[in-house]
């Protein structure tokens, strides 16, 4: 069963994404990022554009296979049998069908209302399921 924590308060969710990926790649972690496309272009820009040094190597679901294999972070807007299955970063508004292949699930929730109601629907539906979701506040934490 998949390790779920939702990370609460991200003032900009791109900008914190970013800086988790980064955090990730450090670690050594393999990352699939599921957003819709809008979200990945945005995603994709930011980490070209982090600090100078800090260059975190991805792939989107249309880079070539062999880009795929070698990439540790994979910004996708649909899951398939080639995504990394160690951290799922879930930006999207619904619980993945299939989010029990992964080692742990990270759902990053902003300020807005509708992403908040929408946050505590995918709450539920992990606790359905048997998940009791772990809960990092990002006002108390200092937004890392």
């Amino acid at each position: 069963m998949a390790e779920v924590a939702f990370h609460f308060n991200a003032p900009d969710k791109a900008a914190y994404v970013c800086r988790l990926l980064r955090k990730a790649y450090l670690k050594g972690a393999r990352v699939a990022v599921l957003a819709p496309h809008e979200q990945l272009d945005t995603l994709d820009r930011g980490l070209w554009l982090l600090a100078q040094g800090e260059f975190v190597p991805h792939c989107v679901g249309a880079d070539a296979e062999a880009t795929r294999r070698h990439s540790p972070i994979h910004l996708l807007d649909r899951l398939d049998e080639r995504a990394p299955t160690q951290v799922l970063v879930n930006l999207t508004d619904s619980v993945p069908a299939d989010y029990g292949r992964f080692e742990r699930v990270i759902e990053v929730v902003g300020l807005d209302d509708e992403d908040r109601a929408q946050a505590r629907q995918r709450w539920r539906r992990y606790q359905a399921d048997g998940v009791e979701p772990q809960r990092h506040d990002l006002k108390s934490t200092g937004g890392e």
